[in-house]
């Protein structure tokens, strides 16, 4: 499965629902979110800073990540940012690959 760090920041309703659950509350919700496409969530943090929560989760595929993203962010309550995240065992399929490639100019 594909591994993904998923970085949110809260609206003022987003937070709101923070305050009302706490913390664990909204772990177990994102756990139910993500298994329902299939995935697990490997960490869940809150930050201070541009993010409020960054969470790694393992999902199936980049539709999954997408549907997740979406039914977030569809609520209004935060803004959702995926990054697809590589293993060493990823990044060497990708080098051992050798593309065509011209650069521009060239």
């Amino acid at each position: 499965m594909a591994h993904y760090l998923i970085r949110a920041s809260y609206t003022q309703a987003g937070i709101q629902g923070v305050l009302k659950d706490g913390g664990s509350g909204r772990l177990t919700a994102i756990e139910a979110l993500v298994k329902s496409v299939g995935g697990s969530v490997e960490s869940c943090y809150w930050a201070l800073g541009d993010d409020d929560i960054l969470i790694t989760v393992e999902l199936p595929d980049n539709i999954a990540a997408a549907a997740v993203a979406a039914t977030v962010g569809a609520t209004g309550a935060a803004s959702v940012r995926t990054t697809v995240l590589l293993t060493a065992a990823d990044v060497d399929a990708a080098v051992a690959k050798h593309p065509e490639y011209r650069a521009p100019g060239t």
